[in-house]
């Protein structure tokens, strides 16, 4: 029954959505409500892909820019709106990595602007953990990261980021388990690195 239930409230959601869209086409100012129910979204999934707010902020308005020029061709298919948002976004993050020369920047201050209220050693420490592992996840393919993203970031599930991606749901879950023991080989690897074994025992 919870399914069904989560089914009719899905099909409300894209009804609903599909409205505000044909709404959004006949007059612009519609596309505030459009621009309201998916700028956080965006901007987080931009942000994971940058490591960088001020960054993220400026490619999130480009990707609202270009939604709102393209909106008169847009062609609701049945997908939900927020893929069509993500394929732009991720479009506009490759070509701003190709500007950058792939140069990846993370402010440790701004990662810390909200942290105030904690020790410092303690923001440091949080803050190195959640850089490496967004550097590992960079150094990953972009669609295993896509899919990292949409799960974790998003909540999406195997069959949800199958429609944005254009992929079976069956080939999300594959993808997505190689992709955990890609990273977990990944993070014994660094801390093998980190604590080599054998060293300073005589051996």
């Amino acid at each position: 029954m919870a399914v069904q239930k989560r089914k009719h409230r899905d099909d409300d959601s894209r009804d609903d959505e599909a409205d505000l869209i044909l709404k959004a086409k006949r007059d612009g100012k519609h596309f505030g409500e459009l621009y309201e129910r998916y700028v956080r979204r965006i901007y987080t999934y931009i942000y994971y892909r940058t490591g960088n707010h001020e960054d993220a902020e400026d490619l999130t308005s480009r990707v609202f820019h270009k939604a709102f020029v393209h909106l008169p061709n847009y062609e609701h298919l049945g997908l939900p709106f927020s893929a069509w948002l993500y394929r732009i976004a991720h479009n506009i993050v490759a070509n701003w990595y190709r500007d950058q020369g792939r140069r990846k920047v993370t402010s440790l201050e701004e990662s810390t602007r909200h942290s105030a209220d904690e020790e410092p050693d303690a923001v440091a420490e949080r803050s190195a953990e959640e850089e490496k592992l967004m550097g590992m996840i960079r150094r990953l393919p972009s669609e295993r990261q896509q899919i990292l993203l949409l799960k974790f970031a998003e909540g999406y599930s195997n069959a949800e980021i199958g429609e944005i991606l254009g992929r079976s749901e069956g080939a999300i879950k594959s993808l997505y388990h190689r992709t955990l023991l890609a990273l977990r080989e990944d993070m014994e690897r660094q801390e093998g690195k980190q604590h080599p074994r054998g060293r300073g025992n005589g051996a």
